[in-house]
């Protein structure tokens, strides 16, 4: 199913309404706050004051499973969230030239597996282009989910989307996927994994 990228619908209203907003104002709006737009110096020193505030939001950290025809992947994600009670809707964020996006962006469809905290080290095996063999990703054992997408066989939890909408926004494209199935792997007690479990960090 080809996904392709909405210009409108929720995204383009919004879009739409920042550029009004831009415009009534007559000021340019962002990315330096007053007083530091046209100063090298207080640039620098407030992008690294906004990559520590940004860096202080909690998140998890899971891996985004997905298949178009026989190429499959999976990939260490932490910008993943619900956006919708009903529907049931989730957001992935993933780098615009990642091959995870491609699949995604051709199949239309994503799986999240959800870690156990003690399973810190499984994810660092997935930030490069999964290899598949013997129903195995990088050696650890996935299953289909509905989608087709893998899921790691030994996740406490996952979700399986099918994409609904799609946003170019720069480095990054922004999926929202409908949940079309979940399940539990493990007791529902297993505590998650976050960011704040392990030394790495992402963007900022």
């Amino acid at each position: 199913m080809e996904c392709a990228v909405e210009p409108e619908g929720l995204f383009g209203q919004a879009n739409r309404r920042y550029g009004q907003l831009r415009a009534s104002s007559g000021t340019e709006i962002g990315p330096f706050p007053l007083g530091v737009a046209g100063d090298e110096s207080a640039q620098l020193s407030y992008g690294r004051l906004r990559r520590r505030v940004l860096w202080r939001m909690p998140s998890g950290l899971y891996l985004l499973g997905s298949r178009a025809g026989e190429r499959r992947n999976m990939m260490t994600l932490n910008w993943a969230m619900q956006v919708c009670k009903e529907p049931k809707l989730v957001a992935v964020s993933v780098e615009s030239d990642a091959f995870t996006c491609e699949l995604v962006q051709q199949a239309g469809a994503f799986a999240v597996s959800i870690l156990e905290r003690s399973q810190s080290p499984v994810v660092r095996k997935f930030v490069k282009p999964a290899e598949y063999a013997d129903g195995k990703l990088n050696g650890f054992a996935v299953f289909e989910a509905q989608s087709g997408c893998p899921v790691l066989e030994s996740a406490v939890a996952y979700l399986d989307c099918h994409v609904r909408h799609s946003l170019v926004l720069g480095s990054h494209t922004l999926f929202v996927g409908e949940i079309v199935n979940a399940g539990e792997l493990s007791s529902p007690d297993s505590p998650v994994l976050r960011m704040e479990d392990t030394k790495m960090s992402y963007g900022g």
